[in-house]
């Protein structure tokens, strides 16, 4: 199982760095196939994503592809959220979870294929900061009780609705995600509901993956990364259908 979860975590970090996902949204279906409850798939994921996001964020910050700037009330909601939002998953059956996955899932494949492509941020629009700590509040709440980032909700809606860069809205997903998950973990760590001897596995392995990502990202055309993109909210989909109807 060892050499399974680091193979995992490789392939979970550059999904991470390419995608500017927290990685969860691929890395809670594959840990249901291998056998795990999805309560601890989803603390797995939270461990995996603090370490992706913090040094995915880091390295996009050094190569101007982080503008910091608003994203950090987006952050700021976002870490409020996630901290409330592990505590809401000790309320919520199992089957649930899985149908509101399948439910967020659907809606960002959906967001993202309607979107147009913006090759700069000229055109990007700008919200209040209230507004913006709001929009992350609301997120961290919905993508820490399932075990994601939040990125896979926030970047289409950057994307779509704020006229963002692809390659920019994905770096601030990234960054996002460095919020909701450290609020994640810590309150999992309260209720004692991390499975952290895993869950280094794999997020230790991921470090490897999210520097290749990022590496990937900075080297394909917008258009080749929303298509890619696409297919990875595709996969992740038929994934969880599979748990879901077939197992």
């Amino acid at each position: 199982m060892i050499i399974e979860l680091i193979l995992v975590g490789i392939f979970i970090g550059m999904m991470s760095g390419f995608f500017g996902v927290g990685g969860g949204m691929i890395l809670v279906p594959i840990l249901l196939v291998l056998g795990f409850d999805i309560k601890v798939a989803i603390g797995i994921s939270i461990i995996q994503m603090v370490f992706s996001s913090l040094l995915g964020s880091y390295l996009n910050y050094k190569k101007g592809s982080l503008i910091i700037g608003e994203g950090i009330f987006v952050g700021f909601g976002g870490f409020v959220g996630g901290y409330i939002g592990a505590y809401v998953t000790e309320y919520i059956s199992d089957t649930v979870l899985q149908f509101l996955f399948f439910g967020l899932l659907l809606f960002a494949l959906f967001r993202l294929f309607f979107s147009e492509n913006h090759e700069d941020d000229s055109q990007a629009k700008s919200l209040s900061k209230v507004l913006l700590f709001i929009i992350g509040l609301v997120i961290g709440i919905f993508a820490i009780t399932l075990g994601i980032g939040g990125s896979i909700i926030l970047t289409p809606l950057l994307v779509g609705l704020l006229h963002y860069p692809l390659k920019k809205a994905v770096s601030a997903g990234l960054f996002f995600v460095a919020f909701s998950s450290v609020a994640g973990m810590i309150s999992r760590l309260t209720t004692g509901t991390i499975d952290f001897n895993n869950g280094l596995i794999v997020a230790l392995a991921s470090l490897l993956g999210v520097t290749l990502g990022i590496w990937m990202k900075d080297h394909v055309t917008s258009k080749k990364h929303k298509f890619l993109l696409l297919g990875l909210y595709v996969f992740a989909l038929t994934m969880l259908m599979k748990k879901i109807f077939f197992s």
